[in-house]
């Protein structure tokens, strides 16, 4: 019954994806230490507060604003960081990604997606969601590593952008950021677009 649920919850997202996916072209991203905010869908933002350190997990944020037809910040935090993502929004925020590395040793072969907002429920949907996805995508790459997901609830406090239910960060490991850059480029825009789209009661 479960397992017959999430299927349903994935398909809607799945016939939802094709409003979702609208894509914009990006121009190259500028050198490290660079501010970027580019609009894209109104409301829809994805970002990198920390560029100049995380130049790997800057790169795949302007790929997945590209792919998904969302706005693009990226900054090194502070008020020019909040200013960005205002402007990149264009109005209200509806969903707002944040992207950063995983440098801890238990995150090195996992992606980590914190839901900021939302509850367990929720998180065990986007989880769903997110491997139903990577699963359909890998049946095409063959040889392309099979990354663990792990999806928790995280603490709202001090999240000053926050969309409740609509805010999520994504740690995308070394892996995903480098060998398997390609086709989990696509699997995490694939997911942003339909976790976007995903309803967040229950």
């Amino acid at each position: 019954m479960r397992g017959a649920r999430a299927l349903s919850v994935a398909s809607v997202a799945l016939a939802l994806s094709g409003c979702a996916m609208q894509r914009v072209e990006v121009e190259p991203v500028a050198p490290r230490g660079a501010v970027v905010a580019r609009p894209g869908r109104p409301g829809f933002v994805i970002a990198v507060s920390h560029a100049t350190a995380d130049p790997q997990s800057r790169d795949v944020a302007a790929e997945l604003a590209r792919r998904t037809g969302f706005g693009l910040v990226i900054a090194d935090g502070g008020r020019i960081y909040e200013q960005g993502v205002r402007e990149a929004a264009q109005g209200p925020l509806a969903f707002y990604a944040e992207i950063h590395g995983a440098p801890r040793s238990e995150s090195a072969s996992r992606i980590e997606i914190a839901t900021v907002g939302g509850d367990a429920a929720h998180a065990g949907r986007l989880r769903t969601l997110f491997e139903l996805i990577r699963d359909a995508h890998l049946r095409g790459s063959p040889g392309a590593p099979r990354v663990d997901v792990l999806v928790a609830p995280a603490d709202a406090r001090d999240r000053l952008l926050l969309v409740p239910g609509r805010t999520i960060q994504v740690a995308v490991p070394r892996i995903a950021r480098g060998e398997a850059r390609e086709p989990y480029l696509t699997i995490l825009a694939d997911f942003l677009a339909q976790a976007a789209a995903l309803p967040v009661g229950r």
